[in-house]
């Protein structure tokens, strides 16, 4: 597992997130991140960790997925001087979109972006709040670059060690703050 060199202690933001387990089914313990975003220091440090990783690399633009890295992503993008782009579900962008249909465990999903969103050769940094089994963010890389920009990384809040999402993104810098085993 790649590990970032941080200045930031990280660690103590897991006592922020809670855990429920049997949500959204039984078996499945959640990791409710609401808990820790309503706390303003473990909020501004978790974006302060986030953006740690990415300040020198020259980021043109912070690519935020649906829902919650509508939350980070804008912070993020401010911390590194770059533009926001949202990835949605169908049919909520205005304008021409391009889009990706990718595999679920039990069916598919889609996502889109506008078509002039990220420009060729644009330094995009990809984040959300969960990296699991990695589809939806391989599919967001997908997007990206079918529109010519350049993944600098991906960027996740945690991520669950135990569904080898990471694998699915081999090749790109992958950095994740927080991470659960089981």
């Amino acid at each position: 597992m790649d590990q970032v060199k941080r200045t930031i202690d990280v660690e103590p933001l897991k006592k922020l997130i809670r855990e429920v387990p049997d949500f959204p089914k039984k078996g499945i313990l959640f990791y409710d991140i609401t808990t820790l975003l309503k706390d303003k220091s473990g909020f501004a440090t978790l974006i302060d960790a986030l953006s740690e990783h990415y300040i020198e690399k020259k980021i043109d633009l912070v690519v935020g997925i649906e829902a919650r890295g509508f939350i980070f992503g804008p912070a993020l993008a401010y911390r590194l001087n770059a533009g926001f782009v949202p990835v949605r579900k169908p049919k909520k962008l205005p304008a021409e979109t391009a889009k990706v249909t990718y595999d679920l465990e039990y069916g598919t999903d889609t996502l889109e972006i506008h078509k002039d969103a990220v420009q060729k050769g644009q330094r995009v940094v990809i984040v959300d709040d969960l990296l699991a089994t990695g589809g939806t963010a391989k599919a967001c890389v997908q997007l990206v670059e079918s529109l010519g920009g350049n993944v600098a990384g991906l960027a996740f809040a945690v991520e669950l060690d135990f569904l080898k999402g990471r694998e699915r993104l081999a090749g790109y810098d992958v950095m994740s703050l927080l991470h659960y085993a089981s």
